[in-house]
């Protein structure tokens, strides 16, 4: 059995992005490279996340102030999706990696799970989407760049997937203070599931 990698940094460490810009995929391979997941288990595996989504549910309740939790995340990572971030307490400093992907790609992907879900869609809000994200990444940017406890690596996910997972995983390494097994981190990376590529 792997021990445990212990947290050394006094920081809380959070995977944040987009949905569908490969959140999950980083859960798992800071997992698979020593670091626990901080999970409930309550949304399981399908389909369009077939490895799992690595969630915890009281998270989504950040914006109405449950954030005694956050005191537990030690030693353990979180996924905390970009919208919430504003809505961290100054009370803890956090180490965020941040995945980054082709907003055309992440588009796609959501209209796939929709359509998995029989729900309808509507391909032709694809270029307002594309602008209200673009917008949101920007402002997101601004504000934390006026954080001083939040610490930001930005992890392409198109990189990841298409041959540079062991220099993405060293530089998470690195971010998060070291000690992560790179080679276990690199294995868990399946091109296989890349399935809304954006063709050249």
């Amino acid at each position: 059995m792997r021990r445990r990698r212990e947290q050394t940094t006094g920081s809380i460490f959070i995977v944040s992005g987009l949905p569908r810009s490969g959140t999950s995929l980083m859960m798992r391979m800071l997992e698979a490279g020593g670091l626990t997941p901080m999970t409930d288990g309550i949304r399981s595996a399908d389909d369009d996340n077939p490895r799992g989504y690595y969630e915890f549910e009281r998270v989504k309740k950040l914006s109405s102030g449950d954030v005694e939790w956050l005191e537990d995340v030690a030693g353990r990572v979180v996924k905390v999706v970009a919208t919430l971030l504003y809505d961290l307490p100054d009370t803890y400093t956090y180490r965020v990696v941040f995945m980054s992907r082709r907003i055309s790609e992440i588009l796609a992907s959501q209209r796939t799970m929709l359509v998995n879900r029989g729900e309808d869609v509507d391909a032709g809000l694809d270029r307002e989407m594309a602008r209200v994200f673009s917008g949101h990444l920007e402002r997101l940017d601004g504000w934390l760049a006026g954080k001083p406890n939040i610490k930001v690596l930005k992890v392409d996910y198109n990189e990841l997937v298409s041959g540079r997972v062991g220099e993405s995983a060293a530089r998470t390494n690195d971010f998060l203070g070291g000690g992560f097994d790179l080679a276990s981190m690199a294995a868990v990376v399946e091109p296989d599931l890349y399935r809304q590529r954006e063709r050249p």
